[in-house]
């Protein structure tokens, strides 16, 4: 790790594949944190159609001069996380004539990362990308750790590749313009890191959530420090997911069924985890792993968080089950999941009892 006055950088140690991730304030003009990282002289910034009249120009400026520079901004939202979403990208490299020393930027939230990354991953065989994160959730989770991909009608990011970037720009002043709930979302996963690994970050978020939902520099900075120092550690202990990454998806299982059950973009995807973490804390709670304070402390930091603490109404137990029978961690058709054992100690487990996940799901509160 490393720092200034105003830039923190920490690294994801991958071997030739290690990258840095810089965070700080006004980063998106300046050129050094950028120029290091491309290929080649073309660059084509992918971005959308809220992101674009904020942040678009100014990101340009950042650019040296002598870089071809293109564009693809495409529609917001969850729902247009898609193959014909990602053919935009690949029709935009090929009408151009990039070459394998191009770079793809992704300037935007999840979404616009896990696209872009999925059409460097697979444009000419793999090309060079790099992420610049202008949103809390894909600050603290999506933009670090190389996953990328689309969904499906039957499944969220079920299609994809790893893919790792050239380098993470976090210009924390983009937070700004961020709207609550968007902020609310981001929180849960950063809410994740404290209940999966770190119970000291978990107190601390508890201390000040109001500050952060408030906007404070300092907080923030230091929320998102602390979860992408999380994040890299557990990415370069386990890059594809073969064990202790998994640990990363708490809350996942049942927040991918609620956000394909009610159509993409319906519930946030931190809305949706912050459910499903509650969720999994329950279910701990029935196998005997957490207490009833414990849960009811989960809940009473993602209340506070501006989470929802309550599952869809129109959805069914069998809603659920047929959902999570799809999910990726799942082999040899045994249900896992990642639950608690204490507050920052996460485990992943196919023992739960089907009927014990059955009664959780028949009980749990819908709204």
């Amino acid at each position: 790790m490393s720092a200034d006055a105003s830039t923190t950088t920490l690294s994801v140690d991958l071997g030739e594949r290690s990258y840095p991730i810089h965070i700080g304030v006004g980063l998106l003009g300046d050129s050094q944190w950028l120029s290091p990282y491309l290929a080649g002289r073309q660059v084509m910034v992918v971005t959308n159609e809220v992101v674009a009249p904020l942040y678009l120009e100014r990101f340009k400026q950042g650019l040296p001069k002598d870089c071809e520079v293109r564009e693809v901004v495409l529609p917001d939202g969850e729902h247009t996380k898609s193959l014909t979403s990602v053919s935009l990208i690949w029709d935009a490299l090929l009408q151009a004539g990039f070459n394998r020393r191009c770079t793809l930027i992704a300037l935007g939230g999840g979404v616009i990362g896990d696209m872009t990354g999925y059409a460097a991953a697979c444009y000419q065989r793999g090309v060079a990308f790099i992420q610049v994160p202008t949103t809390l959730l894909s600050q603290v989770d999506s933009s670090v750790g190389g996953k990328t991909g689309i969904n499906h009608p039957l499944g969220k990011n079920m299609i994809g590749a790893f893919w790792q970037p050239k380098a993470v720009l976090i210009d924390t002043n983009t937070l700004v313009t961020l709207p609550p709930r968007e902020l609310s979302a981001g929180l849960a996963e950063v809410i994740k890191y404290g209940l999966i690994r770190d119970a000291a970050f978990l107190a601390w978020l508890e201390a000040n959530v109001a500050a952060l939902r408030a906007l404070d520099s300092d907080a923030l900075r230091h929320a998102i420090l602390e979860s992408c120092a999380l994040k890299a550690a557990i990415v370069a202990e386990d890059e594809t997911e073969q064990g202790v990454r998994a640990l990363l998806n708490l809350g996942h299982t049942f927040g991918h069924a609620i956000e394909a059950h009610q159509g993409y973009g319906a519930w946030l995807h931190g809305e949706a985890v912050g459910t499903g973490m509650l969720m999994a804390a329950e279910l701990s709670r029935r196998l005997e792993w957490l207490s009833k304070t414990q849960v009811e402390r989960v809940a009473r930091l993602l209340d506070a968080a501006g989470l929802p603490l309550a599952a869809p109404a129109n959805m069914s137990t069998s809603d659920f089950l047929a959902r999570m029978r799809l999910d990726k961690k799942n082999i040899d058709s045994k249900l896992r999941l990642i639950l608690l054992r204490h507050l920052g100690d996460a485990c992943l487990t196919d023992q739960a009892p089907p009927e014990l996940l059955e009664r959780l799901l028949d009980d749990f509160p819908r709204d």
